[in-house]
């Protein structure tokens, strides 16, 4: 899968952007369009969609659609998610939120964003860690213009992000396509983790907690992109838990 946002749509943290002057040796980061071009290239049958200058969506059917590492993509009210991996407690997230038997994974996480975001009084950190399951997933809201992202803490799905040369956030569950669009200027998304377009990246393992930005050098001695990892020796002492505050409405539309 392979999601890209522009640099005005999505400010991702600094520390994605690697310090080092790149030099001969270094492939140059590409740019959007050339990105998205070289990944449907790759394939027969990839599907990808745009809106305006904003945002693209590139996605590859499984070779085995019946994996447990499922890949979806789904689409409703403006709402659009790739999603990867698979929730063990699917069944009863469906008969909690009433929807049909025939939801899947990418449906119902579209579903609770929806819900969350308009009506719902609930943390979006407990509604991440109410899946049980390997998961990862990007969403974009094309109503409100936002984007959110989060990764299970399990380790079993591997997300990577990066910046492109005209400054744009990729998103791909692929190194090679990461590494090849962002030169040095990428790194793991991390576990546990969820990123809004509005309000950046928090764990959601550990909400009281802060993320620090761990310095990375690859094996050349370059530095690349930083590292994020749940600061144990942090605490955020102001971080409302409850009411509207919380939930996934600051998390989605303001409109």
């Amino acid at each position: 899968m392979l999601s890209i946002f522009n640099k005005g749509l999505v400010q991702p943290p600094q520390e994605l952007n690697s310090p080092a002057p790149l030099n001969s040796s270094v492939k140059p980061a590409k740019l959007s369009p050339e990105i998205l071009k070289d990944f449907v290239s790759q394939s027969g049958n990839a599907f990808s969609i745009c809106f305006e200058n904003t945002t693209a969506f590139a996605y590859v059917p499984p070779e085995k659609p019946y994996s447990i590492h499922q890949r979806l993509f789904c689409a409703m009210d403006e709402i659009y998610c790739i999603f990867l991996g698979s929730l063990n407690n699917l069944c009863s997230l469906i008969k909690q939120y009433g929807l049909s038997k025939g939801t899947n994974e990418a449906m119902f996480v579209m579903e609770a964003y929806r819900t969350l975001r308009d009506r719902g009084p609930y943390p979006a950190d407990q509604v991440l860690k109410d899946l049980d399951g390997s998961f990862g997933f990007v969403i974009y809201d094309n109503k409100a213009k936002t984007v959110f992202a989060a990764l299970g803490a399990n380790e079993e799905i591997r997300l990577f992000w990066g910046i492109s040369a005209d400054g744009s956030v990729v998103i791909s569950d692929k190194l090679e396509v990461i590494k090849a669009s962002c030169a040095k200027s990428f790194a793991p998304f991390p576990t546990g983790c969820m990123f809004h377009s509005e309000h950046g990246l928090m764990s959601f393992e550990h909400p009281r907690m802060k993320i620090k930005a761990m310095p990375r050098v690859d094996s050349e001695g370059i530095m690349c992109g930083a590292d994020f990892k749940v600061d144990v020796q942090s605490r955020i002492h102001s971080m409302p838990r409850v009411g509207s505050e919380a939930n996934w409405a600051i998390w989605g539309s303001q409109s």
